[in-house]
């Protein structure tokens, strides 16, 4: 996610120069003709072009704002990860206690298997996080966006869960490894503890209830990120658009030659040149901000920053067991202060 107050202008430029070539190789093709060749009939007219360019522009609405609709979805169910994790860990904190215990622990005792629940928890968030980070099909995967995931430390990587090993026990960490969604069954160990919690009586049975609830709310979270990430947007409204956007951009040099030739100023029809280029920028861009904004989890500039959202977490649940030796926040990567 960029953090800044807008994209500069030149980083826009530079993030969809590729286009730009093309344009000015597909859009000066026929101003050439038209000049050189004396082919005239080159300069169809305008009319038609602009129908199919507010068909183009219609559809271009509907896919952004279904792309719109998939990332603040992303950002508002991770805010509700952000509360659910505080609510879970100061319950966790406060239910676990000597109160209808049948064998007293003592306070480290208790502190123990408390620290231990939240942990636990942080663990839940970097395997969720890491989940959604694994690459999809759809998803963009060229050399930019790579050089990105790694410059961030957000890459796949084959033994990334190893770095849960510090949040769990030995024998819950091969558990998990012969699991395949071990965020799911993290949440699965976590009942477990609290049912053991339970019948040993360091939490009662409301208490109990209400954690259990507490861990369906983060199961249901979890099942939401997981459509977002896991159902793309579809792919025959992508690809319709898509092929939609580039037969209106290529024939709008021909609509352009139409409105510039002047038999007294012939000159004049070179200004169809930049006219047509900056209202193809403006087509292709939008048709990359739905493009870009579409996969909220695959780690790039417009994503939910959920890498630094876990680590925020973390800090802020393990500071309210008093803890001081924490983790840094994850601090913005690039020249352009992107959060991932």
């Amino acid at each position: 996610m960029f953090i800044g107050k807008r994209f500069p202008f030149w980083g826009t430029v530079n993030w969809s120069k590729k286009y730009i070539f093309i344009f000015l190789i597909i859009d000066i093709i026929p101003i050439l003709l038209f000049i050189f060749l004396d082919w005239s009939w080159l300069a169809i007219p305008w009319q038609p072009i602009a129908l199919i360019g507010i068909a183009v522009s219609f559809y271009l609405g509907f896919k952004n704002n279904s792309s719109y609709d998939r990332l603040w979805e992303a950002r508002k169910i991770w805010g509700g990860i952000v509360n659910a994790s505080r609510t879970f860990t100061i319950m966790s904190r406060d239910f676990i206690t000597n109160e209808f215990a049948k064998e007293k622990l003592s306070e480290k005792e208790l502190d123990t298997i408390i620290k231990s629940v939240v942990y636990r928890h942080v663990a839940w968030l970097k395997a969720l996080t890491y989940q959604l980070r694994l690459p999809k099909p759809w998803e963009h995967s060229g050399a930019m966006e790579e050089s990105l995931r790694k410059e961030s430390g957000i890459h796949h990587e084959v033994n990334q869960f190893e770095k849960i090993k510090p949040y769990i026990s030995s024998d819950e960490y091969k558990y998990l490894m012969t699991k395949g969604n071990k965020a799911s069954h993290l949440l699965s160990l976590q009942s477990k503890e609290l049912l053991k919690l339970k019948l040993d009586g360091q939490i009662d049975d409301f208490r109990h209830m209400e954690l259990e609830k507490m861990l369906g709310e983060l199961y249901s979270l979890q099942g939401k990120s997981e459509r977002i990430k896991n159902f793309p947007f579809p792919r025959q409204y992508a690809t319709v658009n898509f092929i939609f956007v580039w037969i209106f951009l290529v024939l709008l040099p021909f609509g352009m030659l139409n409105i510039f030739k002047d038999v007294d100023h012939l000159y004049t029809i070179w200004l169809a040149l930049p006219f047509t280029m900056l209202v193809s920028w403006v087509f292709i861009l939008m048709e990359m901000i739905g493009e870009y904004s579409e996969n909220p989890f695959e780690g790039l500039y417009n994503d939910v920053p959920i890498s630094s959202m876990a680590r925020s977490i973390e800090i802020d649940i393990r500071q309210m067991l008093d803890e001081t030796e924490l983790p840094n926040p994850i601090d913005p990567v690039g020249k352009y202060k992107i959060m991932l």
